[in-house]
């Protein structure tokens, strides 16, 4: 069993500083013995728990995932998936100050460190079996909500300069009757930062139960999403403040699927793009 004393070093990705903790903090006397053990590697390991399922948060409590669930909920959240959200969210105490530096230097920095935790975090392998897949697809339907959303129609428009066809339902129902349709040969690509949007995992179950191939970009390694995808390119949590908005996270999730575009442009012939080269320039007014 994990040592439920065990401190995160000072390196850990979230430091042990934070509204959410506090709350966890407050509301322990509160707890049963079961529920205060879960509470307590809460504090002691917020790092790990960013990186956990709820099976291994039940087992670094000596506890049931059913334990889990419920002592998430009796925190004040509606369980383990949206309290592990909150945490990575939550502000390190050692990042600068906002009088510190500029704005514009404090996003860059960010933005950096950002980049190169998805660099670090995401495998190769996956991605070259994510190319695969997506290379011999004979049907490639995109499916995302709320802030993937974007990421997603960029890649839409993108994959179809390679005269590949494309469908990206920007409708959350509009997602779920394309992926009902899939069947085995098609692919479904999702992108969602946390791994547990309700719309997005009925859309992706929708697509595996009729036998296409998922392929997702998330943020976290154990989610119900990465148990559901055949294929899993996960960027790592980041931990800034960012509110609602997980922009830093974003910029790791564009970059990939930047990265199946262009490894799918390598594959293709000059032919392939030349008319769509047309259509840019069609769309230039001509000089008068």
């Amino acid at each position: 069993m994990a040592d439920i004393n065990a401190v995160e070093s000072p390196g850990s990705a979230v430091l042990p500083d934070n509204n959410v903790l506090m709350r966890v903090r407050a509301a322990l006397p509160q707890l049963g013995p079961s529920e205060r053990r879960v509470g307590q590697v809460i504090l002691t390991r917020p790092g790990s728990v960013t990186e956990w399922s709820t099976a291994e948060l039940a087992a670094a409590a000596e506890t049931s995932t059913a334990t889990v669930v419920r002592a998430c909920q009796n925190l004040g959240f509606r369980g383990f998936q949206h309290l592990r959200l909150e945490i990575a969210r939550a502000v390190p105490s050692d990042i600068i100050s906002a009088g510190d530096t500029h704005p514009l230097t404090r996003v860059f920095s960010d933005a950096a460190d950002a980049i190169s935790l998805g660099r670090a975090s995401v495998d190769l392998a996956a991605v070259d079996a994510a190319v695969a897949a997506l290379a011999g697809a004979r049907r490639l339907v995109l499916v995302g909500s709320g802030f993937s959303g974007p990421p997603l129609q960029d890649a839409a428009m993108r994959f179809a300069t390679l005269g590949r066809p494309v469908e990206a339902p920007g409708d959350v129902l509009g997602q779920q009757f394309a992926a009902r349709s899939l069947q085995p040969g098609d692919t479904c690509l999702t992108v969602s930062y946390s791994g547990a949007n309700t719309h997005t995992l009925r859309a992706c179950r929708a697509a595996s139960e009729g036998g296409a191939t998922v392929i997702a970009i998330t943020s976290f390694t154990h989610t119900p999403l990465t148990q559901l995808a055949d294929i899993s390119l996960v960027t790592g949590p980041v931990t800034r403040a960012h509110d609602v908005d997980p922009y830093l996270s974003r910029l790791s999730h564009l970059l990939v699927l930047h990265t199946l575009h262009t490894a799918l442009a390598e594959r293709s012939t000059a032919g392939a793009t030349a008319s769509m080269r047309e259509v840019v320039a069609e769309a230039l007014i001509s000089d008068e």
